[in-house]
């Protein structure tokens, strides 16, 4: 992708982590929903034309895709799905892979909140070492003669009790839609998503009144240089907190509220 199609994944990648960080949101659903809507452009190329010609308007093309959709995913896809053809794309393809990357993100994340994210990482390096090293394995999940359920079936018996159940589905949709990749291409794109999304951190903060741009800079710049990854805030306004601020990452918890102070002090002299 480049320029204009380059932005507009990076815009829906955003609402994508701003969702997934939802705990209300399921990052599985939105996976099997977005790979659905991939799945419908990519072999509806009038349809994708339409979403992605730069002579309509946004909005209108948005009203589009919500009427397409209606009843046929759910609320929280049929918004992403509306902000990315309100976007401008370079090519209407770009639009199709963007939804295919956006699935498989989706995917990741749910390995991630379940703790799976490094066995599927590891899972799928080995998957493709396995396949460049057997031939007649890589033949029949390439063949083209053979249909998509055939191919399930074979991944199915490889795969099911023995890898999680994420890298499954991503193998899975890879050999059954490979969108004119070759298998070890796909399977090298879907390690380097795995390998990206481990190493991005997400910082829970919450503190008793709504942060200040500045402050978010400042917070987010501190934690990157303490952790040495780019570390995405999520921010929680909490009136209880009472002051000062808390910060989850991961299992670990920098507490910087009155509140916890109290706390803490209030167990030291029952101590």
């Amino acid at each position: 992708m480049n320029g204009a199609s380059r932005e507009a994944l990076a815009a829906a990648r955003e609402r994508l982590d701003a969702l997934t960080d939802n705990t209300s949101v399921s990052a599985r659903t939105l996976a099997d929903e977005l790979a659905a809507v991939t799945a419908l452009l990519d072999r509806e190329v009038s349809l994708r034309r339409v979403l992605t010609d730069p002579a309509q308007a946004g909005e209108a093309k948005a009203d589009l895709a919500r009427r397409l959709l209606g009843g046929q995913v759910g609320g929280e896809t049929a918004d992403l799905v509306s902000g990315m053809v309100r976007s401008r794309w370079s090519q209407s393809r770009d639009l199709v892979d963007a939804l295919e990357e956006l699935a498989v993100l989706a995917d990741l994340t749910a390995a991630q909140q379940s703790g799976a994210l490094d066995d599927v990482e590891d899972e799928l390096f080995r998957f493709g070492r396995i396949v460049a090293s057997n031939t007649e394995l890589r033949a029949a999940l390439t063949d083209r003669a053979a249909t998509g359920s055939a191919k399930s079936e074979l991944l199915r018996s490889l795969l099911g009790g023995r890898a999680d159940a994420a890298t499954e589905r991503l193998v899975t949709r890879l050999v059954t839609a490979p969108r004119g990749r070759s298998l070890e291409a796909g399977l090298e794109s879907l390690s380097k998503l795995a390998a990206d999304r481990r190493n991005r951190l997400v910082a829970v903060v919450t503190s008793a009144v709504p942060l200040s741009d500045a402050q978010k800079q400042r917070l987010g710049a501190a934690l990157g240089k303490l952790y040495g990854h780019p570390v995405h805030l999520n921010i929680d306004v909490d009136p209880e907190v009472l002051g000062g601020i808390r910060v989850q990452v991961g299992d670990e918890v920098i507490n910087g509220s009155i509140a916890d102070r109290i706390e803490d002090a209030g167990r030291r002299l029952a101590g």
